[in-house]
């Protein structure tokens, strides 16, 4: 097959995002690296090891045929099931704040749950582009993968992690969106997930609190309510054009997690709303190339990888954008590619690598004529669909 040069545009996107969370992440660490490790520099070059590794993931993944990836689904996610397994042993996985979800090689924390993200939206489009003469049928075309999703979700919110179990279910109920599955079988779905999480949120005295902050935040100023108005106080302190790189007041241990979940307050208090919508601008550009990569692969499977790769990072770049603009309540997801963190990096640079490999071979066609050609088109469904049958049967 014709190979295309890959998308540069999502290249230096994700680039720039680096870029950025390295510089912020010494902004707002630099202060807590001398106190903590009498280093200035701790976490930022750790950040810049992760960096580093994630750009040679990408390049790596953007250089393999995505197609391969169609016959390793299942090896890949019993990959991930095993380490979410192994993480839950006693004594395999250190505890830290109440969780246990990072597996320690040689001091380096590995998080399972974020390599299973990725391979679940392998095998999920793995298995519904192969099914799609069956993909109405419940018993057959749905409760397989369903059952699949539910082991890896149980499994991620026993370390506990609500928030990614919920991108993992997310992105399963994407994938089956974009992949002809039945709305009736996926409103049913979202109901009973939204039952679910209400349910999971009553379970946990922490998750009330921060529901019950997230409400009405002064009502405890000093304890759960902490973090989300000193977040909104960063950012209120930016202003339009901010105070400032590496000016913030905010990273002198006034708000928690600065560095990591509450980098984009920081962002938005040092370069104010002219950074901060910056940022959310690089953002969807990047969601918006991902899907434009999506309708133009040549095939179902890869159609439904790069919707699922895409939609992960959107949903976490939403869900932690609206946890520091306080539009959702608090919860433990980082900002892509700029969040201090190098599980979250690395894979979701693999990810943006496998992105890039099926932009190669893509139908050569302008982007802002082949705009009209939405994602769940059923006319690019339809002939996604016989291309894959068609590569099946030679």
């Amino acid at each position: 097959m014709k190979q295309n040069p890959f998308d540069h545009v999502l290249f230096f996107i994700v680039i720039a995002l680096m870029g950025i969370g390295l510089t912020m992440v010494y902004s707002a660490s630099s202060i807590t690296s001398m106190a903590q490790m009498s280093d200035s520099l701790f976490y930022f070059k750790r950040q810049l090891m992760w960096v580093v590794i994630g750009l040679l993931a990408m390049f790596g993944f953007a250089q393999v045929d995505y197609r391969r990836l169609d016959m390793l689904a299942v090896p890949l996610l019993v990959i991930a099931i095993t380490g979410l397994v192994v993480v839950l042993l006693p004594g395999v996985a250190r505890e830290i704040g109440g969780a246990k979800r990072w597996i320690r090689f040689a001091g380096i924390g590995i998080q399972p749950s974020e390599l299973a993200k990725l391979c679940v939206v392998i095998y999920m489009a793995h298995s519904i582009s192969r099914k799609q003469d069956r993909i109405h049928d419940l018993v057959k075309g749905v409760l397989p993968d369903l059952a699949i999703t539910g082991v890896v979700f149980l499994l991620i919110l026993k370390e506990p992690n609500l928030s990614t179990a919920g991108i993992v279910g997310f992105s399963y109920g994407l994938l089956l969106f974009l992949g002809n599955g039945s709305l009736v079988h996926i409103c049913g779905m979202l109901g009973s997930g939204l039952i679910l999480g209400v349910s999971l949120i009553f379970q946990k005295e922490y998750r009330m609190k921060r529901l019950l902050a997230f409400i009405d935040p002064w009502e405890n100023a000093k304890t759960s309510g902490y973090h989300i108005i000193q977040s909104l106080v960063a950012i209120g302190s930016g202003g339009v054009w901010g105070l400032g790189l590496g000016q913030s007041r905010q990273k002198f241990f006034i708000l928690p997690e600065r560095h990591t979940d509450f980098i984009f307050a920081i962002i938005c208090e040092e370069l104010g709303l002219a950074g901060g919508l910056a940022v959310v601008m690089l953002f969807l550009v990047l969601i918006w190339r991902g899907f434009y990569i999506a309708t133009r692969a040549p095939d179902m499977f890869g159609f439904l990888l790069a919707s699922g790769i895409t939609g992960i990072v959107a949903c976490q770049a939403m869900i932690n954008l609206g946890v520091v603009l306080s539009v959702l309540p608090t919860t433990g997801v980082t900002l892509p590619f700029v969040s201090y963190g190098g599980s979250s990096l690395v894979f979701l640079a693999a990810g943006m690598g496998i992105l890039l490999n099926i932009s190669r071979h893509g139908a050569s066609q302008n982007a802002l004529i082949d705009m009209r050609r939405m994602p769940f088109s059923s006319r690019h469904l339809e002939n996604a669909r016989q291309m894959s049958g068609g590569r099946r049967h030679a």
